[in-house]
């Protein structure tokens, strides 16, 4: 019996003509073609009817259920504020108690923060990206579908809490170490609770960057792409860069939390300022992670009603990089009363002043198309204009907070709480309201009523200028903000009435707004295709709805592309354009380059399933059971979480496909498989590790935050890391990477039996390695002193890591054994691999910190 030789030959290239010509766009689709695709294209993407519906991934269907859901916490986070304003209403006041109190300003700020303004911008970037984009979905359908069930079940976990008296009640930034030493389960709530939700955002940023990398249309370069495109990109990376720090932080304050590890307790060598940085480097940016979507939806609204293209496209993008990029050097501004010298004051204090310049260009952009323009007053352009006048004054507020000096006599007044609700109702609450406005038609195929949209901006509007203005005099006359009550006399009775009936008035108008938003629609008549007259393809969308995202993928050559190429619309409903079918019955889009955004894949996405759930809900176990120091189940939660998570991608991803190309229309063949650089699976994982490398970095950032703060690091005498067990780790894990690097090598030349060999090695160099490092600290007690804490905190992260780089090389081995992963199919490889880039880099940082930093401490 002779064995067939491996096919290793290198998959098919694109082919066909590219870009196409006008004389292919005109030829006509025949009426019979035409209607046999779109049936074949409705039946692939149906969504489940009846109690299956829950199964829908759909980008469509996710991001409505996201964006609900972050709406109804929003509004239990606005009862809470109006609980809030009723105590502070009247001086010496006990209508609640002052632990309620407690709980009730840290769940407001969490559920405001983590549970509304940063899910809101990725359920809104999911619902509306693929339709600005013209693609059918995003590619990892189902990731998104297990962020949101992710986001769902910790949202209610960490804000069902305040409903049995056990809510986190140390402020929505957890200072240590008022939160380490409080007594029950509240702040293990709100780390491990919101640390969930965490991994919620982070899965929703990778889709949305690969998504916009990878999924444009064919011709929309990235010099042409929706400028809220832009704003994704800049957002998702600032999230991929800001979450870490805080999640490296939470790993350590849990740490303290449940095994007294003490990382900020002075008394054994921890500084609760350690915290404060980790968590300010999360938190300032993710200011701007609120900011810049809501302006890149103002982006979208002000040339439709301007009725002209943008003014300053690449000044807009280039500010929005650059007030991202500023956004991480401004942190210890939040930190100008610690005790900071005086030259980090006058750096970060320059700095924060900086950020004016790229915001006020955007600003000044919008003007300018305004002035420029022949401006239609519609009632998203309402909505935007509130938001900028709100905005600036906020701006104006923050530049003053800047100077140290001003924040020295302001800092934790409520002339603090004035210019944060400045600035996040202008940046953030009404651009969102008028995107809801104006993209209602989009995703509802309905219109909100005129009347009471216009009744709800000027009760919000009113409202929240007569809450919050009289706050700025309310701190500059001395209040300090987070207090329960207040005695009389003071000069703040009054001011406080007034911002409490202002705090009603905006109620009102919220009431108004979501009654708009769910009342029924059913006899309203169907609504213009394009009712705005917009330039941008989203507004090809199909009324009555179509599920399919789009009848066909456009070749785009404008930004404005309903205004500046004719025939669009036709040729993309006639089936005209690129992947007018679905022959094989599976769910498909287009992948192109990252620049030109030519056509490069056909890749197949995944439809309808429980396993998001499934996955989810052992993720969640995973997470909350810890809170009640239920370790064991937690771990089989995190065991069957990996489970699901691995059938998942046994069954749907990187599969070898029935046939290498497929013609994709207009005489264009694509590949449908791709490996490497060039699938949108690598660029998941390149994006994922970006994010753990920068909590890896959190935490070494943190071990010479001790040695360079704290007298007494390591203290006299301590005992080290066993440096030949450290060198050893290094050789192991070292030696795992290289093995997987040459299995994936082995396997392209198609030498299968040495790759399973390297596969096989692997898992058990990594072992080796995780064993010598586990051994190098077994003997330092982590309780006794912040030092072998600090170490065996590094441990734990490369062990957990390798682990998973095990589980991965298995996979791998698994695959090739069964067939998924051969010489020529061999996606998964590259992805393991790139994933050992990042471990072993991480490896001998952690190696080297630990085996060469006794020696120079």
């Amino acid at each position: 019996m002779t064995r067939a030789p491996r096919d290793t030959s290198p998959l098919p290239a694109p082919s066909g003509p590219y870009p196409p010509t006008q004389a292919m766009l005109a030829e006509p689709v025949p009426d019979d073609l035409r209607r046999a695709q779109a049936d074949r294209l409705r039946k692939v993407w149906e969504t489940p009817k009846g109690w299956r519906y829950v199964k829908a991934v759909n980008n469509s269907e996710v991001g409505k259920w996201y964006c609900l859901t972050a709406l109804v916490f929003m509004l239990l986070a606005g009862i809470m504020a109006l609980l809030m304003r009723l105590q502070l209403a009247v001086p010496e006041h006990d209508l609640i108690s002052a632990d309620r109190f407690n709980q009730l300003f840290t769940m407001h700020g969490s559920a405001m923060m983590f549970l509304f303004a940063v899910p809101m911008f990725e359920a809104v970037s999911i619902l509306l990206l693929p339709g600005l984009l013209g693609a059918r979905d995003m590619p990892f359908p189902r990731l998104s579908a297990f962020g949101y069930w992710c986001f769902l079940i910790g949202g209610v976990f960490v804000i069902g809490s305040i409903l049995f008296d056990v809510a986190p009640r140390s402020g929505w930034f957890m200072y240590p170490p008022l939160a380490t030493q409080d007594e029950g389960p509240g702040s293990d709530i709100w780390l491990l609770g919101l640390s969930f939700i965490e991994v919620a955002s982070i899965a929703a940023a990778v889709e949305l960057i690969v998504g916009t990398l990878k999924c444009r249309p064919p011709g929309m370069r990235v010099n042409i792409m929706p400028l809220y495109a832009w704003y994704v990109l800049v957002v998702g990376g600032m999230i991929l860069f800001a979450f870490p720090p805080l999640i490296a932080g939470d790993f350590l304050f849990e740490l303290e939390r449940s095994f007294n590890w003490p990382f900020f307790d002075p008394e054994r060598g921890g500084d609760p300022m350690l915290w404060q940085h980790l968590f300010w480097i999360f938190g300032h940016p993710e200011v701007y992670i609120i900011f810049l979507p809501s302006i890149a939806i103002a982006a979208m609204i002000i040339p439709t009603v301007a009725r002209r293209p943008i003014f300053g496209y690449s000044w807009i993008v280039l500010s929005a990089v650059g007030t991202g990029f500023l956004s991480f050097g401004l942190w210890v501004h939040h930190m100008f009363t610690t005790g900071l010298p005086s030259i980090s004051l006058g750096f970060f204090s320059a700095a924060s002043e900086a950020v004016v310049i790229p915001t006020g260009i955007q600003i000044f952009a919008f003007l300018a198309t305004l002035m420029a323009g022949r401006v239609k007053m519609t009632l998203p352009m309402l909505w935007i204009s509130g938001a900028l006048a709100i905005f600036t004054m906020g701006g104006l507020t923050g530049v003053m907070l800047a100077m140290a000096p001003f924040d020295f006599q302001a800092h934790d007044t409520y002339f603090i709480v004035a210019h944060l609700h400045y600035t996040l109702f202008g940046g953030m609450v009404f651009p969102v309201i008028a995107g809801v406005y104006y993209f209602f038609p989009f995703f509802q195929k309905k219109l909100m009523s005129e009347r009471l949209g216009r009744w709800s901006f000027w009760l919000v509007f009113s409202g929240f200028n007569l809450c919050f203005l009289p706050m700025h005099l309310t701190g500059l006359w001395g209040m300090p903000r987070r207090v329960y009550t207040y005695p009389t006399g003071l000069g703040w009775d009054g001011l406080n009435m007034i911002s409490t009936l202002g705090a009603f008035v905006v109620a009102a108008g919220f009431v108004v707004f979501v009654w708009d938003l769910i009342r029924p629609k059913k006899d309203q008549p169907q609504i213009p295709r394009n009712p705005w007259e917009a330039g941008t393809l989203e507004w090809t969308h199909d009324v009555p709805e179509e599920t399919w995202g789009v009848r066909s993928i456009p070749h785009v050559t404008s930004r404005y592309p309903l205004w500046d190429q004719p025939g669009m619309q036709d040729r993309m409903d006639a089936g005209r354009y690129y992947l007018p079918d679905a022959q094989e019955g599976k769910r498909e889009t287009l992948v192109t380059s990252v620049i030109d955004a030519e056509p490069v894949q056909v890749q197949r996405v995944t439809g309808p399933t429980w396993i998001t759930h499934l996955a989810a809900g052992f993720t969640g176990g995973a997470f909350i059971l810890p809170t009640f120091h239920l370790y064991p189940p937690a771990m089989v939660c995190g065991a069957l979480a990996v489970c699901c998570i691995l059938y998942w991608l046994w069954t749907s991803t990187a599969r070898p496909p029935e046939a290498d190309s497929k013609d994709v229309g207009l005489g264009l063949t694509l590949p449908t498989y791709a490996a490497g650089s060039a699938s949108v699976g690598w660029w998941a994982m390149w994006i994922t590790m970006l994010g753990d490398a920068t909590a890896f970095a959190s935490l070494v950032f943190g071990f010479f935050f001790y040695w360079t703060a704290a007298p007494n690091f390591p203290p006299e005498g301590a005992a080290h890391a066993v440096a030949l067990l450290v060198a050893l780790a290094a050789l192991g894990l070292a030696g795992s990477w290289a093995l997987t690097l040459g299995a994936r090598r082995l396997n392209r030349s198609g030498l299968v039996g040495a790759a399973r060999l390297c596969l096989g090695l692997a898992p058990l160099a990594a072992a080796g390695g995780a064993a010598a490092l586990i051994g190098s600290v077994w003997t330092l007690d982590p309780e006794s002193h912040v030092y072998p804490a600090v170490l065996w905190a590094l441990t734990i992260w490369i062990t957990v890591h390798a682990g998973v780089g095990v589980i991965m090389q298995l996979y791998c081995l698994a695959g090739s054994l069964f067939g998924k992963l051969t010489p020529r199919y061999d996606a998964d490889l590259w992805n393991v691999s790139l994933y050992w880039h990042f471990v072993v880099l991480a490896a001998l940082v952690t190696c080297a910190v630990m085996g060469l930093a006794p020696g120079a401490l």
